[in-house]
């Protein structure tokens, strides 16, 4: 199909999305991935009554998500709307007394802290800072507000926004670096850092008028001078700071590690004052590896945190620790702490406390599944509680959990189950009809025999309307990561009931390097990125060729993004006569210069046993452009001009190999789009084109 062929597809599709009649079903595409209402951030009000959360619905005339604002009760009655402004609403934070909810907004034309009554009545705004709010957090007390702000670590807000101006108008464009990071992830580095600033506020509470609360103090920056950022770049966000339980200092987590910060791990819990009056200290510096995520237990006497052992690696398993509190906190040595969770083989991803201070939740990959777990404090015994789909937003509501579920078949609804364990309670069923609309593929996982003779797990998912006499093409999806999943979770960039609506079988190999299979499979890979995941891939394909004899062996495409992109060209030449096609997003030809274009160094050092100089065979020894010799299969190549992670000269390399080799190719190029493609009209353009490429060269 021909580019203006694609752009009258996309159009008709924006302009008809979501209008087919009552009654009516039709096999899932992208247009109904986007229209999935999404669901997060779910927050249990004070008396365990009700939850507030945050509901995403796509806006294909702005070509964006757009955020709302919902309540519930715990009971799964009384579902309604609480804000409904044009604008973006977020971050919902109950009051102390629950009669209201602070959230940030951006209805008044920037990022800042709002008030609503849950009862009724305007929003109102809490504060007028001068730069955008990121994040939000309330003291135990009600009356101070924890927010993050991007500032030039030395000045005020005030001082950034000025100089901020300065910069704009100035009529020269250069920027001059004496350190890393340039940029990262999609961002061009200024020198601005995300500091944790507290928010003096004037609270009544029990008084119904949002208005009772209103900022009343100045922006307070308890990170002061620190040259790091917090929350974490690029990806953290609330969870990366707490208040105190008596609410007079702030946790936070943060990676101050000067002009190795683009090769460190390091990052460590922090207590300051929340009035300025002295400097940070470092309450973890006997761990120099990452610790994170700081939450207290009910009773104040520990702070539970997440950490890592072996500095450097960013999937090293995260065990729950604890620390006493406040000696912990005073004495900030590895005395105070206990690792709760060491003898656990899975590596921890939240902590929710009980209200009896007894257990801990938490949520961790476990065997394609991201089950819920609940961990004894004195005797570390785990207990699983939810152990299939995809498990988020953990909180407490009186005996109950409330916790948001997906699986490959449903987007994310709130459901509740007992602390003691059992069957889960649906609260919400807000894509319950978008869901019964889209046919959608049957899944199931299967194990195989893989590398070294060991057990490796994948899923299948059937085509939509699935006929075991017929013989369907393959859609063979590589995940990322490397240290990664595909697994049972409802996935909205790369969604295999895209595949299966489109009359194809998909199959994803958790292959050597994966997470959820213990520590050890996932450590697996260091040094041999082309060596066991390919054997595993290998041979978990060929497994399902013979498990399921409805699919045709002869009509395989293999489809990866990043890693899994790397994988592509790696397999195209290392196993260029299996597939009739391939598609690589975002991956790497030449693993040696990819080091010197990324900024998270620690990646590949860690990876490929150091840098390229001091062990250039950790970056020869499975390097995709030594083979372009053996490549002859087809392939489609897509990339993100503002993809920072694994650069776009490594797509367009990818693309001039190709072509200079007169094999089939294409690229798709989105100057603006990340490592991720986001907006939703690029997002249907990229479902288009990689369907019409497996057609081209599967259904002939």
């Amino acid at each position: 199909m021909n580019r203006h062929m694609i752009l009258l597809r996309t159009t008709t599709a924006l302009l008809l999305c979501g209008v087919a009649s009552a009654g009516e079903s039709h096999p899932f595409s992208v247009h109904d991935m986007l229209a999935m209402d999404r669901i997060s951030d779910a927050q249990v009000s004070p008396d365990a009554s009700r939850i507030a959360f945050v509901r995403r619905t796509t806006d294909l005339e702005a070509n964006r998500g757009r955020t709302d604002l919902w309540l519930v009760n715990v009971d799964g009655k009384g579902l309604r709307q609480l804000t409904s402004h044009p604008s973006g609403d977020w971050n919902p934070r109950w009051s102390k007394d629950g009669m209201s909810i602070w959230f940030l907004s951006t209805r008044s034309g920037s990022s800042q802290v709002w008030r609503i009554a849950v009862d009724g009545g305007e929003a109102t705004q809490v504060t007028d800072l001068p730069l955008d709010v990121g994040t939000l957090a309330v003291s135990p007390t009600g009356d101070h507000l924890a927010v993050s702000m991007e500032v030039f670590p030395d000045i005020s807000p005030a001082a950034t926004k000025k100089k901020l101006d300065e910069i704009a108008a100035a009529k020269t464009t250069g920027r001059i670096y004496d350190r890393m990071f340039i940029r990262h992830w999609d961002t061009w580095k200024d020198g601005r850092r995300a500091h944790v600033f507290v928010v003096p506020v004037g609270v009544r509470e029990g008084i119904h008028a949002p208005a009772a609360a209103a900022a009343s103090g100045t922006a307070v920056d308890v990170m002061m001078a620190m040259d790091a950022d917090c929350p974490v770049k690029p990806f953290g966000g609330a969870e990366d700071y707490t208040f105190t339980p008596d609410g007079r200092s702030i946790v936070f987590t943060a990676r101050d590690a000067g002009s190795k910060e683009p090769w460190s791990t390091d990052f460590d819990l922090y207590v300051a004052p929340i009035d300025g009056s002295q400097a940070p200290t470092c309450i973890t510096s006997a761990n120099e590896a990452w610790d994170a995520n700081p939450v207290f237990s009910p009773d104040g006497k520990w702070l539970a945190y997440l950490a890592m052992e072996r500095p450097g690696y960013e999937s090293d398993r995260f065990v729950i620790t604890l620390m006493s509190w406040p000696s912990g906190g005073r004495a900030g040595n590895a005395a105070a702490t206990r690792a709760l969770t060491s003898a656990w083989d899975r590596s921890a991803g939240s902590i929710t406390w009980s209200n009896d201070g007894r257990t801990i939740f938490t949520t961790a990959a476990n065997v394609g599944q991201r089950s819920l777990f609940a961990i004894d404090t004195k005797s570390s015994t785990v207990r699983t509680l939810v152990r299939d789909g995809s498990v988020g937003s953990v909180q407490v509501a009186g005996d109950r959990i409330v916790y948001g579920l997906d699986t490959l078949r449903t987007p994310v609804d709130l459901f509740s189950v007992s602390i003691r364990g059992g069957e889960g309670t649906p609260i919400t069923r807000l894509n319950a009809d978008k869901v019964a609309a889209a046919r959608m593929g049957d899944y199931e996982q299967f194990t195989f025999r893989g590398w070294n003779d060991e057990e490796v797990h994948g899923y299948v998912v059937k085509p939509v309307d699935f006929d075991a006499i017929k013989k369907y093409p393959v859609a063979f999806l590589i995940h990322g990561g490397p240290q990664g999943s595909f697994g049972n979770h409802f996935h909205y960039r790369w969604n295999p009931q895209a595949y299966t609506g489109a009359g194809y079988a998909a199959v994803m190999i958790d292959f050597h390097g994966s997470t959820g299979y213990g520590q050890a499979f996932c450590d697996s890979i260091r040094g041999d990125w082309g060596g066991k995941p390919l054997v595993d891939l290998q041979k978990g394909l060929a497994a399902a060729l013979k498990q399921y004899a409805w699919m045709d062996g002869d009509n395989v495409a293999a489809l990866g993004a990043s890693f899994g992109g790397f994988m592509i060209n790696w397999i195209s030449g290392n196993w260029s006569d299996r597939f009739r096609c391939l598609v690589n997003h975002d991956g790497n030809l030449d693993e040696r210069m990819a080091y010197y274009d990324t900024e998270e160094l620690w990646f590949p050092e860690w990876d490929h046993h150091g840098t390229p100089w001091d062990n250039p065979d950790g970056y020869a020894h499975h390097n995709p452009i030594d083979f372009v010799k053996n490549w002859r299969t087809p392939m489609l190549v897509v990339h993100g001009g503002r993809d920072y992670r694994v650069v776009d000269t490594q797509g367009m390399s990818t693309f001039t190999a190709l072509q200079r080799r007169g094999i089939p190719s294409k690229l798709l190029y989105f100057p603006d789009e990340n490592h991720w493609v986001l907006q939703p009209a690029n997002s249907i353009l990229w479902h288009d084109t990689v369907i019409d490429w497996l057609d081209r060269w599967t259904k002939r």
